[in-house]
């Protein structure tokens, strides 16, 4: 049987008075006297062990309490650590020309959006981490994204103040027809409505008389909202046009340089398809784009 610690102590002092009394018993004291030490000695080893084992839960519960009080200390720390980054964080939104209220609708809606299925979760986690991605990248001078976009090149059109200078290389064969070009050009004529000057260059690389004519008619509706477009093949652009790439870029209020890289064509397709999207907003590299577009227009030729 295991002793408890109250049942262990009353037998130690019992032990401990009994071995008294015996002791002065054999030393011939008085009945009386043998009592009074026995009682005596037994209630002062009661009272020190009490005390002894006092002392050792003091401690303990000292040492839980010190350990209690730092996690504490340190959750503080660190709450006020975050609420100081938060406060700094909105302090620059606010002399940002961000819209800070947008920026208040995605914390709150990324802090409510507990109790939905796991995949929301982590659908929910990408899409906020592809934003912070753009976000870094713009800060950084340039932002990537790999295939075809959508939504950058709709937005920048939705965005743009003062003007739109793009090219249109084989890699767009069949982009004006599709949804996102219609949209594409649905935003341009919004634009256009805004004031905001568009030209186009159709790069054609050894066109065929009937994919000359093709450019021309896409050519032709498209300066029917008042897009200025021209039209060029490789074959006759002079030798300072030809040293640059040909590739499709757009590049938004001479500010930030939207461009497609083209991969090799996949399948039975015979047209490129579109390997990486990116946003340069270095100004050299901006600035060289648009020299290159300048001179694409210098050597091309209206649309009949």
């Amino acid at each position: 049987m295991r002793l408890t610690p109250a049942l262990r102590r009353i037998l130690t002092s019992a032990g401990t008075g009994a071995l008294t009394f015996v002791i002065s018993q054999l030393g011939d004291q008085d009945v009386s006297v043998s009592i009074m030490l026995t009682t005596v000695l037994g209630a002062t080893v009661l009272i020190a062990d009490f005390l002894v084992s006092f002392e050792r839960k003091l401690s303990a519960h000292e040492g839980a309490l010190d350990r209690h009080t730092r996690e504490v200390e340190h959750l503080v720390d660190q709450g006020f650590a975050r609420i100081n980054k938060a406060t700094a964080l909105y302090s620059r939104l606010e002399d940002s020309k961000l819209d800070i209220d947008a920026i208040d609708r995605l914390v709150r809606g990324a802090a409510q959006i507990g109790g939905q299925p796991d995949i929301v979760h982590i659908f929910a986690q990408r899409v906020v981490g592809r934003v912070a991605g753009l976000m870094e990248g713009l800060q950084a001078g340039e932002a990537g994204y790999d295939g075809e976009d959508r939504d950058w090149i709709l937005t920048l059109t939705d965005s743009a103040t003062l003007s739109i200078d793009a090219t249109s290389t084989a890699v767009d064969t069949n982009f004006w027809n599709s949804e996102l070009g219609l949209s594409y050009l649905q935003s341009q004529r919004e634009a256009i409505s805004r004031r905001v000057k568009i030209r186009r260059v159709f790069i054609l690389d050894n066109p065929t008389d009937a994919e000359l004519e093709e450019a021309r008619r896409v050519g032709r509706a498209q300066a029917a909202l008042n897009v200025s477009v021209r039209v060029v093949a490789t074959k006759d652009l002079p030798p300072s046009a030809r040293l640059g790439p040909m590739m499709d870029f757009i590049v938004f209020d001479q500010a930030i340089s939207y461009e497609v890289t083209p991969g090799l064509p996949s399948g039975l397709e015979s047209q490129p398809m579109i390997a990486s999207t990116r946003l340069v907003l270095r100004p050299d590299r901006v600035n060289r784009r648009m020299q290159r577009f300048n001179d694409l227009w210098n050597a091309s030729e209206p649309v009949e």
